[in-house]
């Protein structure tokens, strides 16, 4: 037997909204974004919450992101994303799903999120959680900036390739190991590992897991995360004072305007 691991989709999951929707604040003030954009995503996340990411919904997510990042400033996105993470997925983690991670981490597992949404999203987000590593989605960036092409799509059967290979990489023992996820598009991921479960499933994922006798999981309490665990304070800047209280609405990398369009 290898070393196990558990893997975590991240959105509806760890955390309780998406996390490519999550940043629409501090993106419209750091001039990223419109308030026509931040309206719009308010929408997205609601659509997303009701009826989760189909994968025609998903594919829609990708065409937005392909078309609408295009020129945006690669730093600054990292920059605000830094100085806002903590406001922003801080209140919107699942204490269920924090407790598993630290039951995973006790029993010597890797912890493993893998992830559609953006690197310069997800990145930040593992780390705050303490996981292993991450696997998510790249844009190709040229001359530091984003071009609206995407390099890496970790979406369906790529996250199971991508767990697949980290696998062949590390010695995970795969009949050991663990997976967690709320979405159908996910279940080649959960059916490579001995140990799937459903969590917050949609309704073809609630389905499939009847049909393979996977576990179905309900979170339902998210938990601030500053009282599980040590977190550093973020800086007050500009970005972070703009977000204040709102994380209900949001929009990441994959929902928004090029900064070139904002004054027409």
């Amino acid at each position: 037997m290898g070393p196990e691991a558990a893997f975590f989709d991240l959105d509806k999951t760890i955390i309780a909204k998406s996390s490519a929707l999550a940043f629409s604040k501090p993106f419209q003030a750091g001039g990223l974004i419109s308030r026509r954009a931040v309206l719009r995503s308010a929408y997205a996340q609601f659509v997303f919450l009701v009826g989760g990411a189909d994968h025609d919904q998903m594919e829609k997510m990708r065409q937005f992101m392909s078309q609408l990042v295009a020129g945006w400033d690669v730093a600054t996105v990292k920059e605000i994303v830094a100085e806002t993470l903590h406001n922003i997925v801080d209140p919107i983690v699942y204490d269920e799903a924090v407790q598993l991670i630290e039951h995973h981490h006790a029993a010597g597992r890797d912890v493993v999120i893998v992830s559609s949404s953006g690197t310069d999203v997800v990145e930040p987000i593992g780390a705050m959680l303490g996981a292993d590593r991450v696997v998510a989605t790249r844009l190709e960036i040229v001359d530091g900036h984003y071009t609206g092409e995407i390099d890496y799509y970790a979406y369906a059967q790529e996250k199971a390739n991508a767990i697949l290979e980290l696998a062949d990489q590390r010695g995970y023992d795969l009949a050991s190991c663990y997976a967690y996820s709320d979405s159908s598009t996910d279940i080649p991921m959960l059916e490579i590992v001995g140990h799937p479960h459903a969590v917050n499933p949609d309704r073809e994922l609630r389905k499939a897991a009847a049909a393979n006798g996977w576990p179905v999981l309900i979170f339902s309490k998210p938990v601030a995360l500053r009282a599980r665990m040590p977190l550093p304070q973020s800086k007050p800047t500009l970005a972070a004072i703009a977000v204040g209280g709102v994380v209900a609405v949001g929009v990441g990398v994959w929902v928004g305007v090029k900064r070139r369009n904002l004054s027409a």
